[in-house]
């Protein structure tokens, strides 16, 4: 079943049409229904590397967002244009590595197959960040484990698949992409897990530092709490 890949990007120059090409690449013909890059309003030459690439790839599309509104915004956006029943992300960064997403889409389930895998998301294994940030993300999902008890060993990694229709069920905030496993499942939907490969940062710089993630992801993981207790999804049929 063809899937729609979805790439956010902001100042990723010299990133993201690489991490492109290597897209069109590892998926085959089949496979691959189109690939979505959304520009998240960036002030390099990020919207050229990919209008360049347009002239010779007809299934890629490029979406731009007019003002700047984060990474799960611009996922939201590239789902939401997105043609095809299954969705892949990964980060515009190019530390993703796009030959993991049929291994991980072997994982998935056809969409709404009763009791099927809905999302599949990445662990990465050889961590290329600096010390400082692989110890953070530790920290933040052990914490978040402890909470939500998702299961998820690796919530910050940014390659997925999963269902579309599954995703647009999710009430929307802007940290979601951080939460995805915590709330399929909270949708009664199952998910899993593969070791996938993590690669350094080619060019520009990382968009988060320790200190912001920390106060986002504790003020958002007190709210995706809530949601989860406050979230009913009964089995039904018609009669």
């Amino acid at each position: 079943m063809a899937v729609s890949v979805v790439i956010p990007a902001f100042d990723e120059e010299g990133n993201i049409g690489r991490l492109v090409l290597e897209t069109f690449d590892a998926l085959t013909e089949d496979v691959l229904g189109e690939v979505i890059v959304v520009d998240d309003c960036s002030a390099d030459n990020t919207k050229r590397e990919i209008t360049k690439l347009k002239k010779n790839l007809d299934k890629l599309r490029l979406l731009q967002h007019t003002t700047n509104a984060g990474q799960s915004a611009s996922l939201r956006t590239g789902i939401l244009a997105a043609r095809f029943p299954i969705i892949a992300t990964m980060d515009g960064d190019g530390q993703n590595d796009p030959h993991d997403l049929p291994a991980m889409l072997r994982k998935l389930s056809e969409p709404g197959e009763k009791d099927g895998t809905a999302l599949v998301g990445g662990i990465r294994t050889k961590r290329k960040d600096t010390g400082s940030k692989r110890l953070a993300s530790k920290a933040a999902n052990w914490i978040r484990d402890r909470v939500l008890k998702d299961d998820c060993p690796d919530t910050g990694c940014g390659i997925k698949v999963f269902w579309r229709e599954a995703y647009l069920r999710l009430p929307f905030f802007t940290s979601i992409h951080r939460y995805m496993p915590a709330l399929f499942q909270a949708y009664g939907l199952k998910t899993a897990y593969v070791p996938v490969n993590d690669r350094p940062r080619i060019a520009g710089v990382s968009k988060y530092n320790n200190f912001n993630r920390a106060l986002i992801g504790l003020y958002d993981l007190f709210g995706v709490t809530w949601l989860r207790r406050r979230t009913k999804s009964p089995d039904w049929k018609e009669i």
